[in-house]
C-alpha cells in the first residue's frame, strides 16, 4: 500500500483527475487492498486533506480541470486575470487564474467577459496561483449602458443614472429621447468622451417605467449578460422550419389519449402523459405509464444556427411576466409545442410499474401524437376532487382517474426510495396589467403537480438507463453528497437543538428526512429545513455519473424539457442514435466535448437562477418602497457576521438588519448555531426566530431592503420578546443604516 503522503502527492500532481480507480491503477492496488484504499481516502477526507468532486479527489481549495471564470482585470504584464464563478466562500478568497487566449475568434476574451477555461501546466506568474487557456468565451461585456433617465427642470440636458454604481453619470442627447420620460429605464451608447464634463450619450432603447416588470427584468438580463435577442440566422432557420405532416418511419400514437397538464398561462407544452392498468396477467395491479416529449431534435440539428444559440443560452429564463426562451417562439411555442388536437412529433417512453411502484421495464419510441386535451394543474385537480367542467367531465373516467391510480403506485416507489423531502415553499409574484406588483403569494402544492413531477423523474431515469446500457455518450444530471465540512457544520448546528446527525459515513437522504420529520409542525421546522438545504451540494450536468443524491437515484439524466434545456436536447439525440431512430442524433466527436458543454450549461443554469431571483427581489423592493416606516412580522432567514436577513411573513420579501443597529450591545456571529449573540447581555437572535421589524430603506436597483429590529432576542433559553415602547430601538443618528450585501442563494435545483 502507498503511504498517505504518496496518495496526497498523486492528488496534487493530478488535480481533478485522481479518482479512486486512477489511484488504485497508478499504485497497482488490487483485490482486497482496495478496501484499505477506500478507508484511507475516507480518513483523508474527514481530516480535510482532500475532498471529492465528481468522484475525483482534489485538495480543498483546488480547482477542477475545466471551469467557468469571470475575467476581472489584468496583471502588471497586461495578462488577463480571472476568478472561478463557482466558488465556495467557506474556502476563503477565490484564487486568481492567469487566463491565456486561444487561437480562434471565440477564444479572445477581455476584462468583464466570462469564459470557459481549462487549467494548464503553464507558469501562473506572481499574481495568480493557476494558469488556464480559454476554451470558449461565454459572455462578452456589453457596450450599451443601462440606467435611469433623469430630466432636469433647468436648461441643462437630461442625464443617465447608471444601474452599475461603478459607472459615471452621463449627459443624454435631448434631441431623440425615444419618448422616454423621467424615471424610465433606458439603454444608451456613449457618443463622445467626457474630458470637459460628463460624457455624452444617446438613447438606444426605452424599456419603460422602472416600476414595470419588463424594465426590472431587463436589468437582470444586462447585469448577468444573458443573451436575449436571436441572431437573424437563427430566426431565419426557425421561420424556414416546416411542420411534420407525414407519419414516415414514426409510430402512430395519435389514438393514444395523451394529455398536457401545465400552468394556465403556459405556451410551450413539451410533455404529455397517459396511464392505464396493465393487462398483463403477470403484473396484476400494475400500471403502464406513457410520457411523450416534444421532438425538438427533429427541428434543431447539430451545428445549425439554432443549435449554436441554444448551446450558448443553455436554458430558458423565466421572469414573472415573460420568458427569455432558449429557442425561437416558432419552435418552442408552435412547431414543438404539443398543442391540443394537433399532430406533433415526439419521443415517447412506455414504462411498466408493478403494484409496489417498482419500474419493471420501459421502451422508447419516436412517434406522431395528438394531444387529447390541454388542462391546467388546478383544472385537473378539481376534476379528481369532484368538480368537473365541460372538458374534464368527458375525460375523468377514461384518462384522469387512471393517471391518478398510476400516481398512487409511483408514490409507493418514491416512498421506498426516500428522496430528500425539503419543505421550503417558493414565493410567486402576481402582476397588474401595467406590469407592476399586485401581490406576493405562495402557490398551493397540488397532487397534480406531484403527479407530473414523478412521471417526469421516471422518464428521466429511463433515458439514463437506456443510454448507459447502449454505451451512448450523455450528460447526466448529477448531485453530489455534502462535503465533510458542510456536514460538520450541520452537525454542530443540530447539537444546539439537542439533535444528532449520525456519522458522516454512508449518509443517505433518509437520514436528513428523519431529522426534518422530528421538527415538522414545530417552530424550528423552517429553520432546520433552511440549514439542511444549505448543507447540500448543487446539482449540475456532467458526462461522469456520480448519481443524484437528493433524488436518491443511481443514474439520472434530463430528458423531459428539450424546449427549455439544452441538456435534454443532447439526451434526445443520444436516444435517436442509440435506438436507430434517424440520422439527426449525436454528431461525431461529441464525447470529447461533453465535459465542456456540461460546464457551460451548468453555469448558464446558475446565471438564470440568479437573474430570476434578482428580478423578484427588485420588484418587491420597488413595491415595498411605498411602505417606509411600516412594521412587519417576519422570521430570521439568514445570519452573517454583519447582521441578519429577515423574511416577511405576508410577502416573503427579504431584508437586512445590520448588527450595528441592534441596540447598544456588541453582537458576535456564532457560526455553529447560526446566531448573533450579545457580548454583555447574551441576547440571541437565531436563524428561524420570529421577529418584528420596521422598514427603514428600500433600494430598488439593488433589490435590497433594510430593516430595523423591533424585537428583543432570546436570553438563556427564553423566547423572543417584542420590544416595548420605551425599549424599542431608534434608527441610528446621521441617516439610515447602510444596506449590506445581498442575501445568499438558498434554492437548489434538482
Amino acid at each position: 500500500m502507498p503511504s498517505r503522503e504518496d496518495i496526497l502527492a498523486f492528488v496534487v500532481d493530478n488535480p481533478g483527475r485522481a479518482g479512486k480507480r486512477e489511484i488504485a491503477r497508478h499504485f497497482g492496488i488490487v483485490g482486497g487492498a482496495r478496501i484499505h484504499l477506500k478507508k484511507m481516502l475516507k480518513d483523508l477526507s474527514e481530516e480535510g486533506l482532500v475532498e471529492k468532486h465528481k468522484k475525483r479527489m482534489i485538495r480543498p481549495g483546488d480547482l477542477p480541470p475545466v471551469l467557468v471564470a469571470n475575467l476581472v482585470g489584468r496583471d502588471r504584464d497586461g495578462e488577463l486575470l480571472g476568478i472561478p464563478v463557482d466558488w465556495d466562500d467557506e474556502a476563503g478568497e477565490p484564487p486568481k487564474i492567469l487566463v491565456l487566449a486561444g487561437k480562434t475568434k471565440n477564444t479572445q476574451p477581455g476584462v468583464g467577459d466570462r469564459a470557459l477555461v481549462r487549467l494548464t501546466e503553464g507558469e501562473a506568474g506572481d499574481e495568480a496561483s493557476h494558469a488556464a487557456r480559454v476554451i470558449r468565451v461565454l459572455e462578452k461585456k456589453q457596450g450599451a449602458i443601462l440606467g435611469i433617465l433623469r430630466l432636469r427642470s433647468d436648461n441643462r440636458p437630461p442625464y443617465l443614472e447608471p444601474i452599475d454604481r461603478k459607472q459615471r453619470e452621463l449627459d443624454v442627447d435631448p434631441s431623440d429621447l425615444k419618448e422616454a420620460e423621467d424615471g424610465d429605464l433606458v439603454s444608451v451608447q456613449v457618443t463622445r468622451s467626457g474630458r470637459y464634463g460628463h460624457p455624452r450619450a444617446s438613447i438606444v432603447e426605452r424599456f419603460g417605467s422602472m416600476k414595470s416588470e419588463m424594465a426590472v427584468s431587463e436589468i437582470a438580463l444586462h447585469v448577468h449578460s444573458i443573451p436575449h435577442v436571436f441572431p437573424a440566422s437563427v430566426e431565419a432557420q426557425a421561420e424556414a422550419a416546416k411542420p411534420v405532416e407525414k407519419l414516415g418511419k414514426r409510430e402512430d400514437w395519435r389514438k393514444v389519449p395523451l394529455i398536457t397538464i401545465d400552468p394556465p398561462d403556459a405556451k410551450d407544452h413539451d410533455d404529455a402523459v397517459f396511464a392505464e392498468p396493465d393487462e398483463d396477467p403477470q403484473n396484476q395491479g400494475g400500471h403502464v405509464v406513457y410520457v411523450a416529449i416534444a421532438d425538438v431534435a427533429y427541428y434543431v440539428t447539430p451545428g445549425s444556427p439554432m443549435d449554436r444559440e441554444a448551446n450558448l443560452r443553455g436554458n430558458s429564463v423565466y421572469f414573472p411576466d415573460r420568458v427569455i426562451p432558449m429557442l425561437p417562439e416558432r419552435i418552442s411555442n408552435q412547431l414543438c409545442s404539443l398543442r391540443e388536437k394537433e399532430d406533433k412529433p415526439a419521443l415517447a417512453v412506455r414504462m411498466v410499474f408493478d403494484k409496489t411502484g417498482r419500474k419493471t421495464g420501459h421502451t422508447f419510441h419516436r412517434i406522431l401524437m395528438r394531444s387529447a386535451a390541454k388542462l391546467s394543474y388546478l383544472q385537473a385537480q378539481k376534476a379528481i376532487d369532484g368538480v368537473t367542467d365541460e372538458k374534464t367531465g368527458t375525460i375523468l373516467d377514461g384518462i384522469l382517474r387512471p393517471l391518478w391510480e398510476a400516481y398512487e403506485l409511483l408514490k409507493k416507489g418514491r416512498d421506498a426510495r426516500e428522496p430528500l423531502e425539503l419543505d421550503l415553499p417558493e414565493r410567486k409574484i402576481k402582476l397588474k396589467a401595467d406590469g407592476t406588483v399586485d401581490h406576493v403569494y405562495v402557490p398551493e402544492r397540488l397532487d397534480a403537480h406531484k403527479l407530473i413531477e414523478e412521471f417526469m423523474i421516471q422518464a428521466n431515469v429511463s433515458a439514463a438507463e437506456t443510454l448507459e446500457k447502449r454505451k451512448t455518450p450523455l450528460l447526466y444530471r448529477v448531485h453530489d453528497a455534502s462535503t465533510p465540512e458542510k456536514l460538520e457544520n450541520l452537525k454542530e448546528f443540530l447539537s444546539t437543538l439537542n439533535m444528532k446527525l449520525p456519522s458522516a459515513g454512508g449518509l443517505r437522504p433518509a437520514v436528513f428526512n428523519r431529522i426534518l420529520a422530528q421538527v415538522k409542525d414545530t417552530p424550528q421546522a423552517h429553520l432546520v429545513n433552511e440549514v439542511v438545504l444549505r448543507s447540500q451540494a448543487q446539482a449540475e450536468y456532467a458526462p461522469q455519473n456520480i448519481g443524484h443524491f437528493g433524488l436518491n437515484l443511481r443514474r439520472y439524466a434530463h430528458f423531459t424539457s428539450p424546449i427549455r434545456r439544452y441538456a435534454d436536447l443532447i439526451v434526445h439525440r443520444g436516444l435517436i442514435s442509440a435506438l436507430g431512430f434517424g440520422k439527426d442524433g449525436l454528431p461525431e466527436g461529441i464525447e470529447s466535448k461533453l465535459e465542456v458543454i456540461g460546464a457551460e450549461i451548468s453555469a448558464a443554469e446558475r446565471r438564470a437562477m440568479l437573474s430570476e431571483r434578482d428580478t423578484i427581489d427588485r420588484l418587491i423592493a420597488l413595491w415595498m418602497s411605498d411602505h417606509i416606516g411600516a412594521t412587519f412580522q417576519g422570521r430570521i432567514a439568514g445570519v452573517v457576521k454583519s447582521g441578519m436577513f429577515v423574511r416577511l411573513a405576508d410577502t416573503g420579501a427579504d431584508g437586512f438588519v445590520p448588527a450595528s443597529t441592534i441596540g447598544v450591545d456588541y453582537y458576535r456571529y456564532d457560526e455553529g448555531s447560526h446566531a448573533l449573540i450579545g457580548d454583555k447581555t447574551g441576547e440571541t437572535y437565531q436563524l428561524g426566530d420570529q421577529v418584528e421589524v420596521r422598514l427603514v430603506e428600500a433600494a430598488p436597483f439593488a433589490g435590497a431592503l433594510t430593516f430595523e429590529m423591533l424585537s428583543h432576542g432570546r436570553i438563556a433559553g427564553k423566547s423572543i420578546r417584542k420590544a416595548g415602547p420605551k425599549t424599542r430601538r431608534e434608527p441610528p443618528k446621521g441617516g439610515r443604516p447602510k444596506t449590506s450585501a445581498r442575501k445568499q442563494s438558498r434554492r437548489r435545483s434538482s
